[in-house]
């Protein structure tokens, strides 16, 4: 119903076939995210960078495909999306890299590739495993929390920077991006990204709540 509606009300359309959902996270709740595309139509890409919530939700038959590199997901994007053809493909990497990848397409093709865009990071928790920052790989993320916690936060709100920064980007040529209740926008706002919403106070963000905007 979240991604139905997002489609109705910021692309005006009922049906979200041949359209590009991508977020992140197959974990607990967010696992639902790769079903809800098919439900829905659309075509869906969703990072996750524990390949175990990967393999859970493809066994589960909730993820149709998965994928390591962002060249294969981005040529089954574009097929997937041009057959209008709905798909979930799990890619099994940071979500902040498949964000600036689809920035590169964007920068150097002047095709925008994803329609609607959320996260479902665990952000309510993004020092503390809810989060993994995009300069390290899962392992060796999940070494430096145990080691060095101080480092590790330090490497998560940078990396909260760049992905608003990609975000932003794409949001400026015409996809829809929501906060989908996981405090992405709060953490990303505390780590000093560009959130806010222009010419309102501290509070307000640039991108909308799905509980007040979308399922209101």
């Amino acid at each position: 119903l979240t991604v139905l509606n997002a489609g109705r009300r910021y692309l005006r359309a009922e049906g979200l076939s041949g359209k590009v959902f991508v977020t992140s996270g197959l974990g607990g709740m967010s696992g639902a995210q790769a079903k809800a595309a098919v439900i829905a139509g659309c075509v869906g890409v969703i990072a996750e960078v524990d390949e175990a919530a990967l393999l859970k939700r493809h066994k589960q038959g909730w993820l149709m495909e998965i994928s390591k590199n962002l060249d294969h997901c981005i040529a089954r994007l574009r097929e997937a999306r041009k057959n209008k053809t709905a798909l979930s493909l799990g890619y099994h990497g940071n979500v902040v890299d498949l964000w600036e990848r689809l920035v590169q397409e964007l920068e150097t093709t002047g095709e925008l590739l994803v329609d609607l865009g959320s996260d479902q990071t665990s952000c309510h928790n993004p020092f503390n495993g809810g989060y993994y920052p995009v300069q390290l790989g899962f392992e060796e993320a999940k070494q430096l929390l145990s080691t060095n916690p101080g480092k590790f936060r330090t490497l998560v709100q940078e990396s909260l920077k760049r992905h608003v920064a990609a975000i932003n980007k794409l949001a400026d040529k015409g996809m829809f991006f929501w906060d989908y209740g996981n405090a992405f926008l709060l953490e990303a706002q505390r780590a000093g990204a560009d959130v806010a919403k222009k010419g309102a106070n501290k509070t307000e963000f640039r991108y909308p709540s799905y509980v007040q905007h979308i399922m209101g």
